[in-house]
């Protein structure tokens, strides 16, 4: 006899009840299958889920110990050598864990100025509003070189956009893609100088100081900024004047910027006094210069007096 489930007329009781745990067997067996179909889809969309985190988790592990990339070009010194003209010495990029290659000496009648500077810091921003004037006449007459080094010491004053990282990222970018265009960027980076405590200038505002610069090759600098292609340069070159002693100078490591250097030695002067600065200048110039020489340097008419 067959039961159909429409009507159990015409059964005896035991063929009802016996009807009756068919139906539910057949109910559960059903269920059974429902879920050993729901357990199926469950598994495959974990399998699917995890493959995909451990891809995630991969690609981040790749990029985390990525090969670190060499330095810009004509940075091998950790900063930038400008000359008469405001020209850039040429030298190769620092390799990866290789150690900086300090400039060479300049020519007698020549001062080396060398300046550690963080273009967050505002007092790197004093001197450079102070000094800018007489520093660009020495270096254009060749009375001195400047050599510029960016560091990021201090990122905790940009509310965690890292801006001096990044700033110090854009002038390792210009370095090596127009090095002749760099000491006009790095006095906008100074004329444009954010306050502490704010986010800092964007990418966007950064590219366009390059532009007015008037780099060669904006767009690869422009990628080069967005992409931050010279942070792990940027942050090894920081470690490495933060704790290391200076090479070709009299000082132990960076401990404040600006740092600034003249003739191999700290100014231990006014940073915002043009004329103790350009004095300090002329004093380690000695007998290198004859008094009537143009390339004297001196203080300038509006360095008399401090302004």
């Amino acid at each position: 006899m067959t039961y159909d489930g429409s009507s159990d007329k015409g059964l005896s009781k035991n063929e009802r009840r016996e009807a009756a745990r068919e139906k539910a067997r057949a109910l559960r067996e059903q269920q059974k299958k429902k879920d050993r179909r729901s357990r199926v889809i469950l598994q495959g969309s974990l399998a699917v889920l995890v493959i995909a985190i451990v891809a995630v988790i991969g690609l981040v592990i790749v990029n985390s110990v990525r090969p670190p990339s060499p330095g810009p070009a004509n940075m091998i010194s950790d900063g930038i050598k400008i000359g008469q003209g405001f020209k850039a010495v040429p030298t190769a990029a620092l390799q990866p864990g290789a150690k900086p290659v300090p400039s060479k000496t300049n020519a007698a009648n020549v001062i080396d100025l060398r300046v550690y500077i963080d273009y967050q810091c505002p007092y790197c921003g004093d001197f450079e509003a102070t000094n800018a004037e007489q520093i660009k006449k020495w270096v254009s007459t060749g009375a001195a070189t400047l050599e510029i080094h960016p560091v990021a010491i201090l990122d905790q004053s940009s509310l965690g956009k890292k801006y001096s990282t990044r700033s110090a990222n854009a002038a390792a970018c210009v370095a090596n893609y127009s090095p002749n265009q760099f000491f006009d960027f790095s006095a906008l980076l100074f004329e444009n100088q954010p306050k502490e405590n704010t986010e800092g200038l964007t990418d966007d505002q950064i590219i366009s100081l390059t532009k007015k610069a008037k780099v060669g090759k904006a767009d690869s600098i422009a990628n080069c900024i967005t992409d931050q292609k010279f942070k792990s340069w940027t942050n090894a070159a920081t470690a490495r004047a933060t704790t290391d002693p200076l090479a070709g100078t009299d000082v132990k490591n960076l401990s404040s910027t600006p740092t600034v250097i003249i003739n191999g030695k700290k100014y231990g002067g006014a940073i915002d006094n043009a004329a103790d600065f350009a004095t300090a200048v002329s004093k380690a110039a000695g007998d290198s210069f004859s008094e009537d020489s143009s390339a004297t340097p001196s203080p300038s008419p509006s360095a008399a007096d401090g302004n």
